[in-house]
């Protein structure tokens, strides 16, 4: 048996007991275990160094990010916000890196076309991110890519949001955005007939999509709300919460209109409520555009219903 385990010495317990068995020794996969045990104590078995060429090298440690704690759980929007690259490939040779930021609790998606998928890039997508997310963020989470490193991570240390890196070869658990990726493959790229396939014509129909999504497209699992109306409700909990709370004219969140404090609310009261209020803290560099869900939606008007 030594001289086997110094001969292969990365098979383990179960592949010795088949080799030994097969010279005639009738002996179990345990008493195998027990013996290589007993040889390593004594100092007969001795594991070979490993060399320095491997395949597989070990991450550098990360400066800020970590794995997601077992007890943080999203129960807000804005609590963890989803980041992952697709590649789209509308010609041969020509590739575009289309980035997703997807809001576990909301649904709502942020999307944006670069030429490529950099730090650099995947930091100015945060930038986007800030402003078209139409509530504070306090949480990303990102696969182990190259473009979530370095000024990626450094941008979101700056803005004081938490960054959650995954486990290797783990997409199951940003499993919110990949399924978004999806969406945005097979409701919009394959169906949208593109005749310019530069980035500025791109994120144009981009921009159009994500409005469509995010106001006109009902989501299953929002109960067939749109994420607009899902946020609108949830607006509308954390305004029950305060009943004593006189609203002020033009704050952000507020019922009423400047100049127009007798308007009707841009809130339905008969709209279906959402099960969490938002969590009032704010980045402090992002925008508070929450009291932008009480405007008409912008829809894109050169999308056709056929094509929706």
């Amino acid at each position: 048996m030594l001289e086997l385990r110094r001969e292969y010495p990365r098979w383990g317990k179960d592949k010795l007991a088949v080799l030994l068995r097969g010279t005639g020794y009738a002996i179990s996969v345990s008493m195998v275990g027990r013996i290589l045990t007993r040889l390593k104590r004594r100092g007969l078995l001795v594991e070979p160094r490993s060399n320095a060429i491997s395949a597989r090298r070990p991450a550098p440690p990360r400066p800020y990010a970590m794995r997601k704690p077992r007890d943080y759980v999203p129960r807000a929007p804005g609590d963890l916000v989803e980041v992952d690259t697709l590649d789209v490939r509308p010609l041969p040779g020509l590739v575009f890196k289309h980035f997703t930021a997807r809001d576990v609790s909301s649904r709502w998606d942020v999307i944006e076309v670069r030429s490529r998928a950099t730090a650099t890039t995947a930091a100015a997508f945060l930038e986007t991110l800030c402003a078209r997310m139409p509530f504070p963020i306090r949480a990303v989470q990102v696969d182990g890519g190259s473009e979530f490193r370095a000024a990626f991570e450094a941008a979101c240390q700056r803005r004081g949001w938490r960054l959650f890196v995954l486990p290797p070869r783990s997409p199951k658990l940003n499993g919110a955005v990949e399924r978004a990726q999806r969406t945005h493959t097979e409701e919009f790229y394959e169906l949208r007939p593109f005749s310019d396939f530069s980035v500025a014509a791109l994120n144009r129909e981009a921009r159009a999509w994500e409005r469509v999504y995010n106001t006109v497209r009902p989501h299953q699992a929002l109960g067939y709300l749109t994420p607009l109306e899902f946020l609108r409700g949830a607006r509308r909990e954390a305004n029950a919460s305060r009943p004593n709370r006189t609203p002020r004219a033009g704050a952000p969140g507020s019922r009423v209109a400047i100049g127009d404090e007798q308007s009707e609310p841009a809130l339905d009261p008969g709209a279906p409520r959402a099960p969490y209020p938002p969590n009032p803290k704010k980045c402090h560099l992002c925008t508070e555009r929450v009291h932008a869900l009480a405007q008409p939606p912008l829809l894109g008007l050169e999308f056709r219903s056929a094509e929706l």
